[in-house]
């Protein structure tokens, strides 16, 4: 089952082993049972430490449990943790063997502390690069509190549960049997759902924090460059990071990082990650800015108050909050989101397999949306509302190279329609103002980004696109406050000039600190 490559790259793993643990394994006789057969074995027999059985008593064909013997630690997997769950797996297996997780010791405690009886279930699929994290939080959760149970389950493996529940993106999470989240999640994300007072208990030890030099709200590629280059400088640094890599963990392939040929979203944003660690950086994690208060006078103290109520202080901000993908609109988009209305075509695509789909938009991210998902679902009929796709020609000439893709011009979605549970179909106007309907299981929308600066309204000065305006050194309407990246009016949203947005806003911060009045400096 594993790859000559694989297989070394886990024999080097193996060695991290602590203690011993069992593969204990429920299986058919079907294909995918022979996979995961084939896959355990392969592990089994790189270490002295891993036990196979196929004697496991699972409720789902095929499943299996990672254990320790003697003890209440498991992790359980339904389906082949393969693609992006690989790193899951690895991961299981060395923390089911007593390899601590990399989780701060206050957040160990309070995941020790939580009383009841939880049984999570992720559905997950292969080609998605958000489940990993939903998966690994919770298989780390698991393993420090026996009284969490969780379960990572390949929704490609289990057509007849996703249908059952209607499951059109994820990761879907479920908590004893109900509804519990959607979408990316890290340990702090469902802490903050379990335990609600930890909220406040963290807005408290943020309050306490000491005044940066420079805090850098964001942690996508301008922002941890940002990070790095104020570190670098000797400056007290604070990084306040919903998630490393941004938008950069939505991203597939990435072919035109100079001087690296080839790599994806989730590698790239953990170098990222492991980069800025290497020096003396703040880490304020799962944490989202709410407001910003400029300094009252001119080498002052600016306030970032935070969604969970905390307020940071620092001399310099960088402003590094990215983008998101922009919404259609209409009627029908909020009510089916994740029940058939979809934005994330590697991650959602697999759900849809045989069945007709729509997306919305003709610019690059749209093209390739359709092309990818040609090869999964039975048709894809992609909507422009101008006269002309938008997408490089090259994108272009292979989308219309495809048999089963139908793209139309003029065509602007007006509804998204359903039956209460999932999509059913797309209403669109045309050029002349007609109205058409097309029957669809899926709507993948692909219209651009929106930047993440509602919060900034009212305090800096934004483009009509809501774009943070800046100057040739990042600086924005506020002295001592700078901003990079997909936030910002620079031209050309790629990670490598968000990069160099980072570096220079940090440099213009450091510049701005040095040429303060002494006695400001001393605040």
């Amino acid at each position: 089952m594993l790859q000559d490559d694989l297989k070394t790259q886990m024999r080097a793993y193996m060695e991290y082993l602590r203690d011993a643990v069992v593969l204990e394994a429920t299986l058919g006789t079907d294909d995918r049972s022979n996979e995961v057969r084939g896959l355990l074995e392969d592990i089994a027999s790189l270490s002295p430490k891993v036990t196979f059985s196929d004697k496991g008593h699972g409720t789902r064909i095929p499943s299996f449990v990672i254990r320790r013997p003697g003890t209440d630690v498991q992790v359980c997997f339904a389906g082949l943790p393969m693609g992006h769950e690989f790193t899951s797996l690895v991961l299981a297996l060395l923390q089911v063997s007593g390899h601590p997780p990399k989780i701060e010791a206050d957040v160990v405690a309070q995941i020790r502390a939580l009383d009841g009886d939880y049984h999570f279930e992720t559905y997950f699929s292969q080609s998605c690069q958000n489940c990993p994290d939903v998966v690994q939080a919770l298989n780390a959760m698991s393993v420090l509190n026996p009284k969490i149970h969780h379960t990572a389950i390949d929704g490609a493996d289990f057509q007849d549960e996703v249908e059952r529940l209607g499951i059109r993106s994820v990761p879907q999470v479920y908590l004893n049997g109900e509804p519990f989240a959607s979408g990316r999640m890290e340990v702090a994300d469902i802490l903050a759902k379990l335990d609600t007072a930890s909220v406040a208990r963290s807005a408290e030890k943020l309050n306490d924090m000491a005044p940066f030099d420079v805090l850098v709200l964001g942690a996508g590629p301008a922002g941890d460059a940002a990070a790095i280059y104020a570190a670098r400088k000797g400056l007290r640094t604070g990084l306040v990071a919903e998630r490393f890599g941004g938008q950069v963990m939505d991203t597939a392939g990435i072919e035109n990082f100079i001087s690296v040929p080839e790599t994806d979203g989730p590698k790239l944003s953990a170098a990222l990650e492991a980069h800025v660690r290497q020096y003396d950086v703040q880490i304020i994690a799962s944490q989202l800015a709410a407001k910003l208060i400029p300094a009252e006078q001119t080498g002052g103290l600016h306030q970032i108050v935070l969604e969970s109520g905390a307020i940071l202080r620092s001399k310099t901000v960088i402003i590094a909050t990215g983008a998101r993908w922009r919404h259609l609109g209409v009627p029908g988009e909020d009510e089916y989101r994740t029940k058939g209305v979809a934005y994330c075509p590697h991650c959602d695509g697999p759900f849809y397999k045989g069945r007709p789909v729509v997306v919305t938009g003709g610019g690059n991210s749209g093209v390739e949306a359709a092309i990818d998902l040609a090869g999964i679902v039975s048709h894809v009929t992609l909507l422009q509302r101008g006269a002309h796709l938008k997408a490089d020609k090259v994108l272009q000439d292979r989308l219309l190279s495809l048999p089963n893709v139908t793209v139309l011009t003029n065509a602007l979605t007006t509804k998204i329609e359903g039956d209460g549970k999932e999509v059913t179909g797309l209403t669109y106007s045309d050029g002349d103002g007609g109205l058409h309907q097309i029957k669809t299981d899926g709507v993948f929308v692909q219209i651009g980004l929106l930047p993440n600066t509602e919060w900034l309204k009212g305090t800096l000065k934004l483009s009509p696109y809501g774009e943070i305006v800046i100057d040739d050194h990042c600086g924005t309407s506020v002295p001592g406050v700078f901003a990079a990246g997909d936030a910002t009016t620079v031209p050309y949203k790629q990670i490598v000039i968000a990069m160099g947005e980072g570096a220079k806003a940090s440099l213009s911060a450091f510049d701005y600190l040095i040429r303060l009045p002494v006695a400001a400096k001393a605040n």
